[in-house]
């Protein structure tokens, strides 16, 4: 139960940075919906607490330099990344946020961030974190360079970020677990409670001949970091079994020339449903992945997939049932597991439809609100008996 502290309602201080791939836009839907009770006020790191703040934005460029300099003219980091990544703008950003909510504290329920780039929490406030990585998960995948870590003193306060919530809630398991074996958070102040589709979840007709087209489909603006130049030699030997195969790459803009390759680059949401619903299979053999939101949307169109075995693809895909996991950086797995369902129109669908039931049940926002809800409320009830003791 959350006490009312005024005659108007309490608020829910929603602290956020952009559209999050869109996903700022559903949680605060979803907070609307589960807490009536309460009025959402939206605050923007980026449009509102660092707006117009030229001073704040040019010293943390001077720190970027001095601490990531190697980095940058490696080409091992650009300064977008390391933009929040800096000692000098996680204060900042604290004692902005701080300097805004503390004259207004009684107003306010908790405070909810998503990401964890900054740290929100007003002190004896209660506090919520949902994100979707940490950054040392880096280091579960393979090949991850150490040195490509932001610097030690950034990452000593990431820990305070989860250290200083109420409770954590994440998007992926292997999130949830980095929380523990990283950041020695222990298990019960984490929750994984997933993320939503940003499209409409209801199955679409498909345009893809009964799966018998053999189309493979691949959706990624980042083609490096998505494994798109190993889905270009796996599809050498996919061409090699099955000459009329397709690849229509979404997002990324290789230079690449081929007659069977499609190159589409950036398209409107509208777009990328068109071609998920004209292709039989969804190929993500993605190098680094903190959640996957594509592979859920392939899924809410009844496609079975073949993606990468590390981060949160082992959460999404059940292998043998509704796709297969395939080493990262592995042409020839990539290959065999894409030629075994284009070769087999049934299983592909008997795929697609299994990965459209796991996704119905635990990746739409409204069950994402639902666990949010929940959690909140277990930790505000623990807080009130603690207080009470």
């Amino acid at each position: 139960m959350i006490p009312s502290t005024s005659s108007c309602r309490p608020k829910i201080a929603f602290l956020k940075r952009g559209l999050f791939s869109y996903s700022n836009l559903r949680t605060a839907e979803q907070l609307r919906l589960q807490f009536p009770e309460l009025e959402l006020e939206e605050i923007d790191i980026e449009a509102e607490i660092l707006r117009g703040r030229y001073g704040v934005k040019a010293r943390n460029l001077a720190s970027i330099l001095s601490r990531y300099w190697r980095e940058l003219l490696t080409k091992r980091q650009t300064i977008h990344l390391c933009f929040y990544r800096t000692p000098y703008i996680f204060h900042r950003i604290q004692e902005l946020l701080r300097a805004r909510l503390e004259s207004r504290r009684r107003e306010y329920a908790f405070t909810f961030q998503t990401q964890s780039l900054y740290d929100g929490r007003l002190p004896g406030l209660p506090h919520f974190v949902y994100t979707d990585h940490t950054h040392l998960t880096n280091l579960t995948y393979p090949g991850f360079p150490r040195e490509e870590l932001f610097s030690r003193d950034w990452i000593d306060l990431e820990h305070g970020i989860y250290r200083n919530a109420d409770h954590v809630f994440v998007m992926s398991e292997h999130v949830r677990q980095s929380l523990t074996r990283h950041y020695a958070l222990p298990p019960e102040q984490a929750t994984c409670v997933y993320a939503g589709s940003n499209i409409d979840p209801s199955p679409v007709p498909l345009e893809n001949g009964a799966y018998t087209n053999q189309t493979i489909v691949f959706i990624g603006v980042d083609w490096e970091r998505k494994g798109g130049a190993t889905l270009l030699k796996a599809f050498e030997e996919v061409l090699a079994s099955l000459p009329a195969a397709k690849l229509v790459v979404v997002g990324g803009n290789p230079m690449v020339r081929h007659p069977q390759i499609e190159i589409v680059g950036r398209a409107s949401r509208d777009a990328v449903n068109a071609h998920l619903a004209r292709a039989s299979v969804f190929c993500l053999p993605t190098r680094i992945e903190p959640f996957g939101i594509a592979v859920v949307e392939a899924f809410f169109h009844n496609l079975p997939v073949v993606v990468s075995n590390i981060g949160a693809m082992p959460d999404l895909v059940r292998d043998g049932q509704s796709g297969h996991l395939v080493p990262p950086d592995d042409p020839k797995a990539l290959a065999k597991a894409l030629i075994d369902l284009l070769s087999d129109p049934a299983k592909c669908r008997r795929f697609g439809e299994a990965g459209h039931r796991t996704v119905s049940d635990r990746y739409t926002w409204e069950s994402v609100g639902r666990r949010l809800r929940e959690g909140i409320d277990a930790c505000l009830a623990d807080r009130s008996v603690a207080a009470a003791a």
